[in-house]
């Protein structure tokens, strides 16, 4: 059993500070992820994929190598966060870089909100941004003036409910692809986001961890 895992992807380097974790938090790399990992003087537990990224030398370095055909059904950091929720991961910290191709960046930002992990508290250190998946309530760090989006995903979100930011949201609505979350800002160190129904990704873009 993991209490927390942080799964990590490839597409560049991650920038931004990463959360604290505990020190027997289970590290799961997605493929080439393997190589972020180490980089970031992460001990790898699982190297997860179809493994044709992967350097043949990484591939070795891994305890153990969950391997998986290269035509499949799901991309390999959604088997890399399969695997951390089959380990009974209660918190799983995705950690990646924000380069490489759009759809894949889009792709996996998309991919923290989905129902598949929603008895799962998800975060993500992605390049430079943080971003917290906000079902209920969560509690986002920041610095006065430090921006942070919004957005619904995977259909509307109702009775959004914002606390320390400059604009704030009171049993309002966020609908997928509006920008009325866009670019709101901390007013305090501490903000609070509840959401009554739905999915919504709370993004500090450009921020270091606080």
């Amino acid at each position: 059993m993991a209490g927390t895992a942080i799964v990590v992807c490839a597409g560049g380097p991650a920038r931004a500070p990463l959360p604290d974790v505990p020190d027997d938090t289970l590290v799961i790399a997605a493929d080439a992820g393997i190589l972020e990992a180490e980089r970031l003087g992460l001990r790898v537990d699982l190297l997860v994929g179809d493994l044709d990224s992967a350097p043949e030398d990484a591939i070795a370095r891994a305890p153990r190598i969950e391997r998986h055909p290269v035509d499949k059904d799901a991309s390999d950091l959604e088997l890399a966060v399969a695997a951390a929720v089959a380990a009974d991961a209660r918190r799983i910290v995705v950690v990646g870089g924000d380069g490489g191709r759009l759809d894949h960046l889009l792709g996996n930002a998309f991919l923290l909100g989905s129902d598949r992990w929603a008895r799962v508290e998800m975060d993500a250190v992605l390049g430079d941004a943080r971003i917290w998946v906000v079902r209920d309530e969560r509690t986002i760090d920041g610095r006065r003036g430090e921006l942070l989006s919004l957005y619904a995903v995977g259909g509307p979100a109702q009775g959004v409910t914002t606390e320390g930011l400059r604009w704030a949201l009171t049993d309002g609505a966020l609908l997928p692809g509006s920008s009325l979350g866009l670019s709101n800002e901390f007013v305090d160190p501490r903000a609070t986001v509840r959401v009554r129904n739905g999915v919504v990704l709370a993004i500090r873009p450009g921020a270091e961890a606080t």
